[in-house]
């Protein structure tokens, strides 16, 4: 296929690149020039740069791909002047892996389908680790036989492609995912310093966790506390990972999404304050993982 690849950043640079590794011919865009140019560097000849969103759509592709920070980007791209809607879409699968809020994403999968364009939600779940190595998960949301046509195309880009049901539902699934995740995180955070606090070594409390009822993927997989595993975060300073700013914001989203739908979520509100506070006192670069240091001296 002849793919056009937008937002060219952590995430999308390393997906960028397994689809050229798949033998797909690209056409890209970012706000960032140098981005634009490591991946045209790359492709020896196959990766074309595009000035605007909408010029992606003149280079004939069967597909675009987006992966943006935010809905106010994944709106720009899509609907502004020179977006990609503002081009001839008709029959043209477009694929926003960004995290955004469902309501946003159902309103751009809506002007799509005005244009005759096909259109599916797709964030990803693993990390710049699972994009580079492409094992991300993708939870899709869209037209069913769109999804069952497109999953091969994202199988080049990571390893569980999972449907969600309609258009906005990738969003939901992911949203409610990470709003577990920033709570569990903080929970690990808070039994793993009272127990050393309390005179426990790390390693035997997190093993003890780790094979009883409070075991979970932020114990086992992430644990927070320094020296308990190897090639995670808190194994290097909290540098790397999944950034605590980036967990602040989908925590909002997932907030947000609840105040709309009228559903009570009181821990994630909790989570998404406690984040707040962290980022405040200067910490938002570093691992959302790094929240322990809220429970450590």
């Amino acid at each position: 296929m002849k793919l056009g690849f937008i937002g060219l950043g952590n995430m999308g640079a390393p997906m960028a690149r397994n689809l050229l590794k798949a033998g797909h011919d690209l056409t890209v865009f970012d706000v960032v020039q140098s981005n634009v140019d490591a991946l045209v560097k790359l492709g020896n000849g196959r990766v074309k740069s595009a000035n605007t969103p909408a010029a992606i759509l003149g280079s004939g592709v069967d597909a675009v791909i987006t992966m943006l920070p935010a809905a106010q980007h994944v709106k720009s791209v899509y609907l502004g002047s020179d977006g990609i809607l503002s081009a001839n879409v008709k029959d043209v699968v477009l694929i926003d892996s960004s995290t955004i809020d469902p309501m946003s994403a159902r309103e751009v999968s809506q002007a799509a389908a005005s244009k005759d364009a096909l259109m599916l939600d797709a964030p990803v779940s693993g990390g710049t680790g699972g994009a580079e190595a492409g094992t991300l998960t993708f939870m899709v949301g869209g037209e069913e036989g769109l999804f069952n046509r497109m999953k091969p195309l994202l199988q080049e880009m990571g390893k569980n492609i999972v449907y969600c049901g309609g258009a906005g539902n990738g969003q939901v699934a992911k949203v409610a995912n990470n709003m577990l995740l920033g709570i569990s995180m903080i929970g690990t955070a808070e039994a793993m310093a009272l127990g050393v606090s309390l005179g426990m070594d790390a390693k035997v409390l997190a093993g003890i966790i780790n094979t009883s009822s409070g075991r979970c993927w932020s114990s086992d997989t992430y644990n927070p506390y320094p020296g308990v595993l190897d090639n995670v975060p808190s194994s290097r300073g909290y540098s790397g990972g999944f950034g605590s700013d980036l967990m602040l914001k989908d925590l909002g989203l997932a907030t947000e999404a609840a105040k709309l739908a009228k559903q009570p979520v009181p821990l994630g509100s909790l989570a998404q304050q406690i984040y707040q506070t962290f980022s405040l006192q200067g910490n938002g670069g570093l691992d959302f993982s790094a929240i322990i240091k809220l429970f450590t001296k």
